[in-house]
């Protein structure tokens, strides 16, 4: 039912630019960031945390529905365990970044963060002169944390590279899990556990909140705007953007968490720190140009067809194929990947 209710919005957003699509997910997804952040003061980064992972889990679970419990019936035990892991690796993700954003900026967090995935899709590549990326982020962040002038928290960046490991696990592990489940089938798996895994450490700060009702309805709205609405846009532009495109735009993300710690809990960075932010977007941008080059160029031993594309697949930029992580090479993006 709830699924059939949002139908019309699907319409309504399916006939707007992907693009914008996309770039809008981007503004809600940080703008549910910055508001996490605000409201760490209130229940904690833990409590905040375990209520958003919470929230994630029942929506997403009232949008799988009846199919979602006959799935999880019918299910491998092996396809359910990596399933969990996922919910571990999640679990870990989420904590190590919200820990994160309570010490240090969130632009500077998410630009750590950042560092997974582009490591996964420059390692991919398998070509040296694609390192090039990863020796520009490594500038960029050095520029973004300032370590010879004590201007970050070193546990919070610490942390932030603790999150960028977990993500680079989890694109691994999303790949598996979306081969045996549906997308929200798996996320919603994947949020149950990180839920049960956080509640130790979230528990005991939402109950010594001054404010319960208020606390949990916050968390509540936050959850909307961080996974539910990034979720639906991604996964609208993912059946009209090509791969390379959707990377290159989501090289952005960086930029867009600056952009919203500035305007909703007023981090203004340093000069410095722009254009390291600058450094780490280009980097992705380049690792995602290079994901292409590299589809594009025919392999050995294989004849390249007259349309340029590798036999049994779509080209570079052909719809709706999503972002792949290391087979392709490409900068991975995924809703519920922090926050």
């Amino acid at each position: 039912m709830i699924t059939s209710l949002l139908s019309p919005v699907r319409a309504a957003l399916g006939r707007m630019p992907p693009a914008l699509l996309l770039l809008g997910g981007m503004f809600v997804l940080h703008t549910g960031s910055a508001l996490a952040v605000r409201a760490f003061s209130d229940a904690g980064p833990m409590g905040v945390t375990w209520l958003r992972l919470l929230w994630a889990a029942l929506i997403l679970g009232a949008l799988g529905g009846r199919p979602l419990w006959r799935a999880l019936r019918t299910a491998a035990p092996r396809d359910l365990g990596a399933a969990v892991i996922l919910g571990t690796i999640s679990a870990g993700m989420m904590v190590f970044y919200s820990e994160a954003t309570a010490r240090i900026d969130l632009g500077t967090a998410t630009a750590l963060e950042f560092l997974g995935p582009l490591a996964v899709a420059v390692l991919a590549l398998r070509r040296r002169r694609e390192a090039v990326w990863i020796a520009a982020a490594a500038v960029g962040v050095l520029l973004l944390t300032r370590p010879w002038s004590g201007g970050a928290d070193p546990l919070g960046v610490v942390l932030a590279l603790s999150g960028a490991v977990c993500v680079a696990f989890y694109i691994v592990l999303t790949q598996r899990v979306g081969s045996t489940f549906r997308a929200v089938h798996g996320l919603a798996v994947a949020m149950a556990v990180s839920a049960v895994l956080t509640a130790p450490l979230g528990l005991p700060q939402v109950l010594a909140a001054p404010d319960i009702p208020e606390v949990l309805g916050v968390t509540l709205m936050i959850a909307v705007l961080f996974p539910l609405v990034p979720f639906l846009l991604e996964m609208l532009v993912l059946q009209r953007m090509g791969r390379t495109a959707f990377s290159t735009f989501g090289s952005l993300d960086p930029a867009v968490s600056l952009v919203m710690g500035m305007a909703v809990i007023g981090q203004s960075p340093a000069m410095i720190q722009a254009a390291g932010m600058a450094l780490v977007v280009a980097a992705g941008i380049g690792a995602a140009r290079g994901g292409r080059s590299a589809r594009s160029e025919p392999r050995r031993g294989r004849p390249a067809p007259a349309n340029g594309r590798p036999l049994g697949g779509g080209g570079a930029d052909t719809a709706p194929e999503p972002p792949s992580a290391p087979g392709g090479a490409e900068l991975v993006r995924t809703p519920e990947r922090v926050g």
